[in-house]
């Protein structure tokens, strides 16, 4: 088994961009974002689950995850979600191990954006927090998804305070809008990583 970094962070911190600056130096990344893509696709099994729970509006119309209507549902309704999660991580689970023993290089980078919110950062050797201010985390996430701010708050209300995740924190990176310095800093982890991996 490798030694596994889990990179964490709110929802618009720049996750995906601190991993793309992982991989350029070929480190394996295990994302928990597409794994749980991957378990959701047309004709598998959670696909025909959701639908029978959520009903046929919740399949677009072809076949796949209605995941606006679905996110909707679910930040609105924590017995939904509480349904959801239930069904969901089990399978992301077994796949994201799957993947990470499939590594052969010194550590893998393991993409966990709910670490905190699930009660699996003890599953890591190492806890990398991405952080930004609440406001940048708001402007990205609304441009990006092209969500109201009301959704988005509700987002950042399920999930833990900035506060509480930087207490997890082995390893902090800020991720500030126009940072020159990301390569850097990312090259200097990367280095303090593969050391602690041997």
């Amino acid at each position: 088994m490798p030694y596994i970094v889990a990179l964490t962070g709110g929802i618009g911190s720049g996750k995906t961009t601190i991993a793309n600056e992982f991989a350029k130096f070929g480190v394996p990344i295990v994302d928990a974002d597409i794994i749980a893509r991957q378990v959701v696709e047309p004709n598998t099994p959670a696909i025909d689950a959701i639908k029978s729970h959520f009903g046929k509006k919740i399949i677009t119309l072809d076949g796949k995850l209605n995941r606006g209507l679905l996110r909707e549902i679910i930040f609105s309704d924590p017995n939904e979600k509480r349904w959801l999660n239930a069904l969901l991580h089990p399978l992301i689970q077994q796949e994201t191990q799957k993947q990470l023993h499939q590594s052969n290089y010194p550590y893998v980078l393991w993409v966990v954006p709910l670490l905190i919110e699930n009660n699996i950062s003890h599953l890591a050797n190492r806890v990398l927090v991405v952080d930004v201010t609440p406001e940048e985390q708001i402007q990205r996430t609304i441009k990006r998804d092209n969500i109201s701010l009301e959704q988005v708050n509700n987002i950042l209300k399920a999930q833990v305070s900035r506060e509480k995740r930087l207490s997890y924190a082995d390893d902090v990176i800020t991720n500030h809008t126009k940072d020159s310095t990301i390569q850097d800093k990312v090259a200097n982890l990367h280095n303090k990583y593969l050391s602690l991996a041997k």
